[in-house]
Formats: C-alpha cells, structure tokens, sequence
C-alpha cells in the first residue's frame, strides 16, 4: 500500500517524475490541516484503543486490537504521503498573478464548447485539490492543459472521448488579490 503511494509522489499523472505539485495556498493549508488531525487528533485515539485491546490478551480474534493495527498503518501511510507531499509542493497564489488576460495555474476560466455551445466553468488547481463537481480540475488534466496560455477569444482542440472538440475561451478570472 505504502509502496503505491509512494509512486504517486514520482509527479503529476502524464508528466515527468520531478515536476512540481503545484497547488494554491488554500489546497496547501488543507493538507497541513489533514496532516495536523491525523497526527495530533485521530493517531493518538486509534493507539489508545490499540493498547486497550492489547490488554484484553488473545490478540488473534481481537476485532478491536486488528481494526486498530489496520487503521494505525493507513493514517501511517497518509502521513508519510502527506509528509512527502508537502516537502515538494510549489504553493502558487492566483491572487497575485499580474499576467490576468491569459489562463495560467489558479484561473477561473469559461469555455464555450464549439460542438453544442454549451458554456462550461472551471477553475485549474493543484492534482490533489481537484474535484470536478466542485468546477476544480487538476492542471495536468487535458482541458487544463489545453486552456493554459490562451487568452479570451481563442479556441484550442481538445480530444474527448467522444472525439476532437473545440473550446473556445469566454471569460478569465483570478481571486482578488
């Protein structure tokens, strides 16, 4: 499990081992802050119960004692992961970006799909920040990387599923700075 994790930290998914993890300050405050719980709150609770078992003798049929161990060896990993994470990460504040008029790590962007005119806002964020329901996609995800450098008014291809599509650029937003 920990050796999994461990390739994941090689770089973003599709780019070279050695790229940065470029991420906001709120995603970076959000790993801290995971970091933080795992160690200082739940890790302690977890080998607190862990000991209790331990106690009760026979190990072997324990529920509590092996839940325990299992849960103590993912909050490990998580934190080794984190750990590792956060040496690495690039913290790039889209606030104080100068360059507004085009796409680059942190913008807000909307895009008009050519194919059926459908509008479609996105916010490009860290790998581990992403969340597509939310409108938050990784840098390294394809239309990421399609929009990054354009400015409104272009259009860039994109390969979709469904084949190659055209998007082009309606609106760039950064946060205040």
């Amino acid at each position: 499990m920990a050796d999994d994790e461990d390739d994941e930290d090689e770089g973003p998914p599709g780019l070279p081992p050695g790229t940065p993890f470029y991420m906001t300050p709120a995603g970076a405050q959000a790993l801290r802050e995971e970091l933080r719980r795992l160690w200082e709150e739940e890790r302690p609770k977890v080998v607190e119960v862990v000991s209790w078992a331990a106690g009760l003798g026979d190990r072997s049929e324990n529920a509590d004692y092996q839940y325990g161990k299992r849960r103590l060896r993912q909050i490990d990993a998580r934190v080794r992961f984190l750990r590792k994470r956060l040496e690495r990460v690039q913290v790039v504040d889209p606030a104080a970006q100068p360059k507004r008029d085009q796409v680059f790590f942190g913008a807000t962007v909307t895009y008009a799909r050519l194919s059926d005119d459908a509008e479609v806002t996105i916010t490009i964020v860290g790998v581990d920040e992403a969340d597509a329901e939310a409108g938050r996609i990784s840098w390294v995800a394809p239309v990421a990387r399609a929009l990054l450098g354009a400015r409104v008014g272009d259009t860039r291809r994109i390969r979709t599923p469904a084949g190659v599509d055209e998007i082009e650029v309606v609106a760039i937003a950064y946060p205040a700075a």
